[in-house]
């Protein structure tokens, strides 16, 4: 299985709401990401920031931290779990 975000092939993806549940994000695109993909958007962004701004994955994807992290996480081994980045 790959990662929509990051393309690495992993054992399990995790489903993301492009709009978050708590606002209203049931019925909308979701995409398939690993983990650690999933868990650095909660990390770095608040559900207000995930339904106004970052509600598409190419939005997600262009966005300077995540750039930044995917560049990174593709380098890691996708067998092992990857600790996420802090806000900054």
């Amino acid at each position: 299985m790959t990662c929509e975000l990051c393309e690495r092939d992993v054992e399990k993806l995790t489903i993301n709401h492009l709009i978050p549940r708590q606002k209203k994000g049931h019925h909308v695109p979701k995409i398939n990401i690993c983990s650690a993909c999933h868990r650095q958007i909660h990390t770095l962004f608040d559900n207000r920031r995930l339904a106004r701004e970052l509600n598409s994955k190419e939005k997600l994807i262009n966005e300077a931290q995540m750039q930044k992290f995917i560049k990174w996480v593709k380098k890691q081994d996708p067998n092992r779990k990857v600790k996420v980045h802090r806000k900054a």
